[in-house]
């Protein structure tokens, strides 16, 4: 059946022959449309899909999950060059079997993956494109699996069959029901270092950032994504944020944790009620403004922010 518009679809499945029925035919049309298709799944269901495919496979580029699925922006970040890399300026259609890794995520994380399921529909709204999202219910924990049908807006059935989820979530809604800081991990008691910033201060900021960095175990190249990450945002508050800010660092056992806060009322900012999706979605390459936060998720392993009328609080996580 000819489709189309961007689509994301949900796939459940329990054993193996289930998996293979809901991807093959995907695979197959994809090839027959001339579609690029990309499967990014477990080293097992690589070995299944080659071994059904036969011939076919030498056609579909593979990725193991576990490399891909990293951190949510920069995985989002590889699928948009791939997509766009692949499809051609958008002559070509992409296909991709997107299997991201639930097993071993903390509360944290796993709101962020799931976050990002719900961006997923944001960030290629206008492609064309389609992307299937397997979730084996035997090692899916159950709140992911209860928030599927709020972050796909097909279910897909058997071998191509589809319905409506029947509870897709506006991404709006949904990512603004996932913001906060409340599951993440919060600075110890008497740990936090602050440096106050303003106007033609923020390499202070940069400064400390980079000392901090180093003296939490990070090499060399991620003290220096930090130290720009973190720049990037002082810039920010500086530009939007009422002339200036403050910089909080700490860490703990997993993470080493910038906070940059602001308190608002600086010419220009985005309005609060267009900052959902600031710095979630690639930009366009062509436009003027639009860049900074997007470089920053793609140099941090997470990005948490609150945007109000009263000050903007980011926060940059990075694993040590």
């Amino acid at each position: 059946m000819t489709r189309t518009g961007f689509v994301h679809q949900a796939l459940c499945y329990e054993a193996d022959e289930e998996f293979l029925a809901g991807t093959l035919d995907f695979v197959r049309e994809g090839l027959a449309a001339d579609d690029a298709v990309l499967a990014v799944v477990g080293r097992d269901n690589i070995g299944l899909l080659r071994d059904a495919l036969g011939g076919a496979e030498q056609e579909i580029d593979y990725a193991d999950a576990h490399d891909w699925y990293g951190f949510p922006s920069r995985t989002l970040g590889r699928y948009h060059a791939y997509c766009t890399e692949h499809g051609r300026g958008g002559t070509r259609g992409v296909r991709v079997i997107g299997e991201p890794v639930w097993t071993g995520r903390t509360p944290f994380e796993t709101r962020e993956w799931i976050r990002y399921e719900s961006l997923v529909n944001v960030a290629f709204a206008d492609s064309g494109h389609r992307i299937l999202c397997p979730y084996d219910t035997r090692a899916v924990p159950a709140d992911v699996l209860a928030g599927i049908r709020r972050t796909h807006p097909e279910l897909a059935i058997g071998s191509g069959g589809q319905r409506p989820s029947g509870r897709y979530a506006d991404p709006a809604d949904f990512v603004a029901a996932c913001d906060g800081f409340g599951s993440g991990p919060e600075a110890p008691a008497g740990s936090v270092r602050e440096v106050g910033f303003r106007r033609a201060e923020s390499v202070a900021a940069r400064l400390a950032a980079a000392e901090f960095a180093r003296r939490g175990g990070l090499d060399e190249e991620r003290a220096r994504d930090m130290a720009a990450a973190v720049h990037e945002v002082a810039v920010n508050a500086v530009r939007f944020g009422g002339g200036g800010g403050v910089l909080r660092l700490w860490q703990d056992a997993d993470w080493v944790v910038c906070e940059v806060a602001d308190a608002g009322g600086g010419a220009g900012a985005v309005p609060v009620e267009d900052a959902g999706f600031v710095g979630h979605v690639p930009p366009d390459p062509c436009a003027a403004a639009g860049h900074g936060l997007w470089v920053v998720r793609q140099l941090s392993d997470l990005v948490t922010e609150r945007i109000s009328a009263r000050g903007t609080v980011v926060r940059l996580y990075f694993r040590r």
